[in-house]
């Protein structure tokens, strides 16, 4: 149980990739905060799961491009969980836009979740944790596309490969005082946001044919790395960008 002890915050965890990060998290020893934007019921179902484990766990409703939400987000956590140990910023959007057709609300909706978010919550989550003296750790969920190019995505791409410019620079600058920040670049996971790609006949083959173990990856297995990142086995990491994606990034 490698975060025996520890407290996680999870933003965007009611689905997909932050459900998988949140099991994997509780079945490491951690109490988690479940974040959403609006899907509050599928959140307090992975409260309950959670829960089931032996765990701690609580659902927490805020948007993370919003301060207004992220700081009294954070308090709650705080007061009915505990300290913050670990925050994991893997909430996102991802819409398909041709570049001539990305409206201005389309572009800034997309990056304020997509980046803005992840330096909200990191900006918010560091100054209270280094107040108090605090170590921590913060993950960061980036994707595949901040190195492979696909078509309708000239703001999602940007955004995505903006977090890992992210993760060094806030890592040069929190490190030194106790708080280790990571990325995760997750290739084709099998998730309601990717549904639409599992489920078609011509372009899944299309994906599969670049990725060396020849199959969607599964939220869990981004959760282990996550994990990982998060705990003492990764305590000489920080400032990486890690590629999890069965080998696509990579052909």
């Amino acid at each position: 149980m490698k975060l025996k002890g520890k407290r996680a915050l999870i933003t965007g965890a009611a689905r997909g990739i932050g459900r998988g990060i949140a099991e994997v998290f509780a079945d490491e020893g951690a109490d988690v905060a479940v974040n959403d934007v609006e899907n509050m019921s599928q959140a307090e179902e992975v409260v309950q799961s959670i829960r089931s484990k032996g765990m701690r766990a609580i659902a927490v409703k805020g948007d993370v491009a919003k301060r207004a939400d992220v700081e009294p987000m954070i308090d709650k956590v705080w007061k009915e969980l505990g300290p913050i140990d670990i925050l994991v910023n893997n909430a996102g959007i991802e819409t398909i836009v041709p570049f001539l057709e990305l409206s201005d609300e389309q572009w800034t909706r997309l990056v304020d979740v997509n980046l803005r978010g992840a330096w909200l919550c990191s900006q918010v989550f560091c100054r209270r944790a280094l107040a108090e003296g605090r170590k921590g750790n913060i993950v960061n969920i980036g994707s595949i596309q901040a190195a492979k190019v696909l078509p309708g995505r000239t703001h999602y791409a940007p955004a995505k490969l903006a977090i890992e410019a992210l993760t060094r620079n806030m890592s040069a600058e929190v490190t030194p005082q106790g708080i280790r920040v990571n990325c995760i670049h997750p290739g084709l996971i099998d998730t309601p946001m990717t549904a639409w790609v599992m489920k078609d006949a011509d372009v899944l083959p299309m994906v599969l044919a670049q990725i060396s173990l020849g199959r969607a990856g599964e939220p869990r297995e981004i959760g282990n790395v996550a994990a990982f990142l998060a705990s003492e086995e990764a305590s000489y990491l920080t400032g990486q960008s890690i590629f999890v994606d069965g080998g696509w990034q990579g052909k």
